[in-house]
């Protein structure tokens, strides 16, 4: 676990204003700080000596007042980019996953932790530690110079005690990074079978088994606490460590000056000058130790999606011309002894192509190949960007105007809306709702019938700009009438693209260019 790994800023672009800035602001503050120790050392001078105060007095408010609003500017500035960055990794992971083959996909649980907490914890990382990580590069190394030139044994006290505190906390940082990953392997498995408790947990009631269930997972939220509770441990003990180091250190300065400005040996302004410097060496790196524990999750999870968005994708190639071709095509699911698919050659080109066969023979499964959400076990695919409709089309909580636009082309408008739904007949349904097209379902389109929801979801394809359309049995839940309309809609959407349609209705097979007739043995392809 490094503090700062480079991959952030060539991963997320989005990052490298933000560091610029948050770097920009700091070495401001550095100069800012090193400032105010002449301004107040000049100023405790002047009080001695009884010269005017005005000019010093007014020194250090100007410089008061501009530290106050650089460190609200790298407050503001910090939390921003915090947020940014956040949110530009979750969208970078979902795309990245969504945009791969089901096989190369994480776990969901281990998916589902990263893409909220893990993406979550990203923030105290970037606005917290990144901004104390700069600090620590800057205002050392610029206290240390000053002091080579105000009183040259201050500072080499002060060169020879600041790397010992790094030292320290990189050897606590490498035991913190271990519970910090025992930590989030904890909170992933609490994830993931929380995440499968809920998804059965009306067959679990079903059997009796719910209390059970809730006992399993307070065992797993014990586990998480326990590792929770070993990382701040450790953060309160390292914390401490770094502060007696520092006051140690700090207090070397002090003696040594102390008895040379007793001695007469130097003036009061430079062992003022050196007194104040001193501590703005350390303090920036005792930061970096308190502010590294808290942004430690934020750390990991980085790693974690670096290593994620790094990997190779085995996603088909993405061919130019309108036209979907697979060679030699074969797939296995896991874990099965024989093939779904064996050599398996297509060339669909712009018109309607329907696969038909019996249950079980790979019909879903090409489409899922075609579409890139699987890899195949063998052969070659080399598809245009596709636009996949399943059998339960996915429709999310918000207005039916928010489910059609989803991948519709850009510049959609209520028009374009409302032809797509007269095309598949569900423009009455809709106007005759109280909100129209601003009318509202729930999660898996709850208010819709099966065949209102598939109608919604053809429609949906009608206002996409994809050359490639995979639709997994389109009218599976419409009546003759309703299916009708659907065929007729495909039909007119196969004059301008490629469309590959799996179905058990003869009827589609009227309007064909092409049929694909799969079974367990060989298939075969008729024009």
């Amino acid at each position: 676990m490094r503090p700062f790994d480079p991959r952030l800023l060539r991963l997320l672009p989005s990052a490298r204003r933000a560091v610029a800035a948050l770097g920009s602001l700091g070495v401001v503050q550095g100069a800012a700080t090193v400032a105010t120790a002449f301004a107040v050392s000049a100023l405790v001078v002047a009080v001695v000596d009884g010269r005017s105060l005005t000019g010093p007095a007014l020194a250090v408010a100007a410089l008061f007042t501009v530290r106050g609003l650089l460190a609200a500017g790298m407050e503001a500035t910090a939390t921003r980019a915090g947020s940014r960055v956040s949110t530009a990794l979750r969208e970078r992971l979902l795309a990245t996953w969504l945009g791969r083959p089901a096989e190369d996909r994480p776990e969901s649980s281990r998916a589902l932790t990263l893409a909220t907490d893990g993406a979550t914890s990203v923030e105290p990382y970037v606005a917290r530690f990144l901004p104390s990580l700069i600090h620590a590069a800057v205002v050392p190394a610029m206290a240390i110079l000053t002091l080579a030139f105000v009183d040259w044994p201050s500072a080499l006290v002060v060169l020879l005690t600041v790397p010992l505190l790094p030292l320290f906390a990189a050897l606590i940082g490498r035991t913190t990074a271990d519970a910090t990953a025992a930590r989030w392997r904890a909170l992933a498995t609490l994830s993931g079978h929380f995440l499968d408790v809920v998804r059965g947990l009306p067959t679990l009631v079903a059997y009796g088994r719910g209390r059970t269930q809730a006992d399993s997972i307070e065992a797993v939220s014990q586990r998480h606490r326990r590792a929770t509770m070993q990382t701040l441990r450790l953060a309160f003990l390292s914390s401490a460590a770094l502060e007696l180091l520092a006051t140690i250190s700090v207090a070397l300065v002090a003696v040594t000056v102390g008895l040379r400005l007793a001695g007469g040996d130097m003036p009061l302004g430079p062992a003022l000058t050196a007194i104040l410097l001193a501590p703005e060496a350390y303090w920036p790196i005792r930061r970096v130790g308190a502010e590294f524990h808290s942004a430690a999750d934020g750390a990991a999870a980085l790693e974690e999606a670096f290593t994620e968005l790094e990997r190779t994708s085995r996603a088909p190639a993405q061919g130019a011309a309108p036209q979907a071709r697979a060679t030699g095509l074969a797939y296995r699911h896991p874990g099965a002894s024989t093939d779904t698919l064996t050599a398996v050659d297509l060339d669909a080109r712009p018109g309607l192509t329907v696969v038909t066969g019996p249950s079980g023979c790979g019909k879903s499964t090409l489409l899922e190949l075609l579409a890139g959400l699987r890899t195949p076990t063998a052969g070659h695919v080399e598809v245009p960007r596709a636009h996949l409709l399943t059998q339960q089309p996915f429709l999310s909580a918000g207005t039916i105007r928010d489910n059609l636009l989803l991948g519709a082309r850009y510049g959609t408008g209520d028009q374009q809306l409302w032809e797509a739904l007269r095309e598949v007949g569900l423009d009455g349904l809709v106007a005759g709702l109280p909100d129209g097209l601003g009318a509202r379902i729930g999660d898996d389109g709850f208010g819709l019938s099966a065949g209102q929801r598939a109608r919604l979801g053809l429609a949906r394809v009608l206002l996409s700009s994809a050359p490639l359309v995979l639709l997994d049995e389109p009218t599976a839940h419409l009546d003759p009438d309703a299916a009708a309309t659907a065929h007729q809609a495909i039909r007119d959407l196969a004059e301008e693209r490629v469309v590959v349609a799996v179905t058990h209705r003869p009827e589609l097979l009227e309007h064909a260019d092409a049929h694909v007739a799969l079974s367990p043995a060989p298939w075969t392809v008729t024009r």
